[in-house]
């Protein structure tokens, strides 16, 4: 049985700044991340990188298992309900220990190092799929992601509580999922070591813009993408409880076109037929997971350019004037809106202002701004920030 490390590489480099981190294996299945840190960070020291980086190892007894979690999922632990009631308990199961020394790097890693800083979490999927770009839809996320020759996919905090990225985006810091392909594909772990290759020059560690191998990698992920940078909204989930008897019909991978009336699934003997005509997105071939499969489409470019100048403006200052619509925490960006309201307004009137919405009781929402929490002045002197 493999043993792994918690730090599997930490570098500090000729420059206190920036700093870059790396989560893999959050998902003990999922190793291909882990094995792309050790590969691609071998040729770096601290004579010839120019920050601090750090690979960190997730869910290590789930690792050492080869299972996704194993008493319940650490990647839908970070709200911070939970880690305030994690912290008050006695006893604690597996995944909660680990959220805990996971905390107390990543406080560690703030407290003592220099800004700005990146948080990238390496993961694989269970079905085939082009390797891409989850993010919480903040706008330093989607200038920092477009530079990666991916599809991005947008919503995904919508859908999801807890995710780790969801909560550190939740403290203004730029943080992206990876996704780099199937769990045991060769070509996942290439992929990966793809992209952490990108990514130490796209923060600035390393100078490599202009280099062949930069290039090489650079043409690997843009033929291995397809889509290059298009831009994908999360609309709908098809959500399972642990014990339900689920399973997806054969030969669906994410980014597949989908048409409305296709079975996709059988769920506790009934079929289940898409609701849309739309592109499938990480549909679920493993025993352990509560997401069956999501539905996404496609951002029209017209409408992402707009959103930008209106956060920029700053026009969700006027929402809270509207009826039915109040502050839940200014300071926060949350907003509270009485269901009745809500019913006039479409989800993608929310987001063009970059608030989504979480139901929290029969009448009422709360929308989450992350332009509001974002720390922006940390990345505006960025070269990917202009």
């Amino acid at each position: 049985m493999a043993h792994f490390n918690r730090i599997i590489k930490q570098i500090k480099g000729l420059k206190n700044s920036p700093t870059l981190v790396f989560f893999g294996g959050i998902h003990g299945n999922e190793k291909a991340g882990i094995n792309a840190l050790k590969e691609a960070l071998k040729p770096f020291t601290q004579d010839n990188i120019l920050g601090n980086i750090y690979a960190i190892a997730g869910n290590l007894k789930a690792l050492d298992e080869n299972q996704r979690y194993l008493d319940e999922d650490l990647n839908r632990l970070w709200t911070n309900n939970n880690i305030t009631a994690i912290k008050n308990k006695k006893k604690l199961n597996s995944e909660e220990r680990e959220l805990l020394t996971l905390l107390q790097i990543l406080t560690h890693i703030l407290e003592t190092n220099t800004p700005p800083f990146y948080f990238i979490d390496l993961h694989t999927t269970s079905s085939k799929s082009l390797p891409f770009i989850t993010i919480n839809d903040a706008l330093i996320n989607r200038r920092f992601s477009k530079q990666f020759p991916v599809p991005i996919v947008l919503g995904i905090e919508e859908y999801l509580d807890g995710a780790l990225l969801s909560y550190i985006n939740q403290l203004g810091y730029v943080s992206i999922g990876f996704e780099s392909g199937q769990h045991d594909d060769i070509q996942a772990f290439r992929n990966h070591v793809a992209f952490i290759n990108l990514a130490l020059a796209y923060t600035g560690i390393i100078k490599e813009f202009h280099t062949d191998k930069f290039k090489a990698y650079y043409h690997q992920l843009k033929n291995a993408g397809i889509y290059n940078t298009h831009f994908f909204e999360i609309i709908d989930l098809y959500r399972i409880s642990k014990n339900d008897q689920f399973k997806m019909c054969n030969g669906f991978d994410s980014f597949q076109t989908i048409r409305k009336g296709e079975k996709l699934a059988i769920h506790e003997q009934s079929i289940i037929t898409s609701q849309y005509n739309a592109k499938i997105f990480m549909p679920l071939y493993q025993k352990k997971g509560s997401e069956g499969f999501f539905v996404i489409k496609s951002i029209n470019t017209m409408f992402l350019q707009l959103s930008v100048w209106l956060r920029l403006l700053k026009a969700d200052n006027l929402l809270s004037i509207l009826p039915g619509i109040i502050w839940h925490n200014k300071e926060q960006g949350v907003l509270k809106v009485n269901l009745k309201v809500a019913k006039f307004f479409a989800k993608p009137f929310f987001h063009l202002l970059g608030y989504r919405s979480k139901q929290t009781d029969a009448t009422h929402l709360l929308l989450y701004n992350r332009e509001r929490v974002a720390k922006t002045e940390m990345y505006k002197e960025e070269h990917w920030y202009r």
